[in-house]
């Protein structure tokens, strides 16, 4: 089996686990593993998904996809949708908005960022990276500091847990990219 065939089914697969109502329901207890983890979990199967769209296709969208920016649009765009917490709590409550994040998520996030990665120049990898440790920080900030529940179906407290963690992820990745931008080598 080659390799592209195999990930393409792990891709399939990790889709399906996070279908199954028991992991769905574990998943979706609190709001950082929600958002951290189902949501990450989604968008990395769709990226494992990418690998089993033909090249004659792949060709046909590289040339709509210039240097991967059309792709990387539509990918942040979508992500921007299912990181507000109106549809965070929808997708728990109302079934054709569950069925459009196990949908969007890993087609609309996932499949163009995996066909949109190789086609982007340094300069192109760089925003996006630094738009998402900005992202990070922001969601984290007013996750932390909101007096109010964002989210109807997660207690206050989960909400400022996630926070931390947002804060703490973007943190994380700062000091990462900044080491490798000093002291590091950065592929393209």
């Amino acid at each position: 089996m080659k390799r592209t065939t195999l990930l393409g089914l792990v891709g399939i697969a990790l889709w399906v686990v996070n279908m199954l109502p028991p992991v769905r329901s574990l998943i979706e207890t609190t709001m950082t593993s929600q958002m951290l983890v189902q949501l990450t979990m989604l968008t990395m199967s769709g990226w494992f998904v990418a690998h089993l769209v033909p090249l004659h296709v792949r060709d046909h969208i590289d040339r709509w996809n210039a240097q991967g920016i059309a792709g990387l649009l539509l990918a942040t765009v979508t992500s921007m949708v299912w990181m507000l917490p109106r549809m965070m709590d929808s997708s728990l409550s109302d079934g054709t908005i569950t069925v459009a994040k196990f949908v969007t998520v890993p087609l609309l996030i996932g499949v163009p960022l995996a066909l949109s990665w190789p086609l982007m120049g340094f300069v192109v990898r760089g925003f996006f990276l630094l738009e998402a440790v900005a992202t990070a920080f922001r969601l984290g900030w007013l996750y932390l500091i909101s007096p109010e529940r964002v989210c109807v179906n997660y207690l206050i407290d989960d909400q400022q847990v996630l926070g931390i963690v947002m804060l703490c992820i973007g943190g994380v990745l700062f000091a990462y990219f900044g080491w490798k931008l000093m002291f590091g080598t950065i592929r393209t």
